[in-house]
């Protein structure tokens, strides 16, 4: 009988491919969603939840063999004034307690709990030392975030059930995210690396992201924090300047200032200008994980073309 992982955040950019590739791979599929109907996502069972109220349906818990935690605000998608700051943190600690709440106090099969994190635990800008998952964690808002919403995952541990943290860097898909935005003024002819163009980026194709949760969530042997990027972090201007070529534009403009970036999104700038260089260790010694896009140029190349 085909197992069934229940997905949260399943409607956003990554839960909608991880769902499809779920489904193609002969899972059931079901999501927790505050508004989604069976009529919008075909093939997969949705039950309803409220956050805020505290409200989960039980059945969902009841007919779940694994768990995708992926529900979280977007961290990029406005300014960071301070009550969008407590919405980051609440919809990422709140949510996962309510889980949790739920697997402490009713029937339940759940194998594993497999919950999106981010490498901002490590801080925003890190420069160009080398992070692996025992690296010290930061300070920032980024850190903090992090760190309390990993905090709130250990809730489901203390249940003895197997739970997974993915330290998610820049995911890239042309359906959301950083790349769009950074492709846009590339096809206009205007692609120019942002500050000084010497931040890391630790990047990671969806797809193999997608296929790391999978691997995750079923295989045993997958137990604690993982760095969920590919294996080769690249400069910003590294980053730009593939984009370009493949897309056949012309070379570099100036860069653009870093001041320039502070004026248009106050604190949150750091989320571009700053940068970290990240190491898969984990994933590369530890697991059988085979990366479809190891190497930046084809993974842009299959997201481009």
């Amino acid at each position: 009988m085909a197992k069934t992982i229940l997905i949260t955040g399943g409607t956003g950019t990554i839960g909608r491919r991880l769902t499809q590739m779920l489904l193609q791979q002969g899972f059931q599929v079901s999501l927790l969603s505050r508004s989604a109907s069976k009529k919008d996502i075909p093939n997969v069972t949705v039950y309803q939840w409220d956050i805020d109220k505290g409200h989960i349906d039980p059945q969902a818990i009841l007919t779940a063999d694994h768990i995708i935690h992926l529900a979280g605000t977007g961290i990029a998608d406005e300014r960071w004034t301070d009550q969008r700051k407590q919405q980051i943190i609440e919809s990422r600690t709140k949510s996962t307690q309510l889980l949790a709440n739920a697997l402490r106090s009713g029937k339940h099969h759940v194998q594993s709990f497999v919950s999106s994190s981010a490498i901002g635990y490590y801080g925003g800008d890190t420069g160009d030392r080398p992070l692996t998952e025992i690296s010290e964690g930061g300070s920032d808002f980024l850190a903090q975030v992090v760190r309390a919403w990993e905090r709130s995952v250990d809730e489901v541990a203390a249940l003895g059930i197997r739970t997974v943290k993915l330290r998610t860097g820049i995911v890239l898909t042309m359906e959301g995210g950083a790349l769009p935005k950074l492709v846009q003024p590339i096809r206009l002819g205007a692609g120019a690396p942002l500050g000084s163009g010497h931040q890391y980026m630790s990047w990671i194709h969806i797809d193999d992201l997608c296929r790391m949760y999978v691997q995750a969530a079923t295989d045993e042997r997958w137990r604690g924090i993982y760095n969920a990027v590919a294996a080769k972090p690249v400069t910003n201007e590294t980053f730009t300047r593939q984009i370009i070529d493949l897309l056949n534009k012309p070379h570099l403009l100036p860069r653009v200032p870093a001041f320039a970036i502070r004026l248009l999104f106050g604190e949150m700038a750091i989320v571009v200008l700053g940068g970290n260089y990240v190491l898969n260790k984990r994933i590369r010694e530890e697991t059988t994980f085979e990366y479809l896009f190891p190497d930046l140029l084809p993974a842009l190349r299959d997201l481009l073309h």
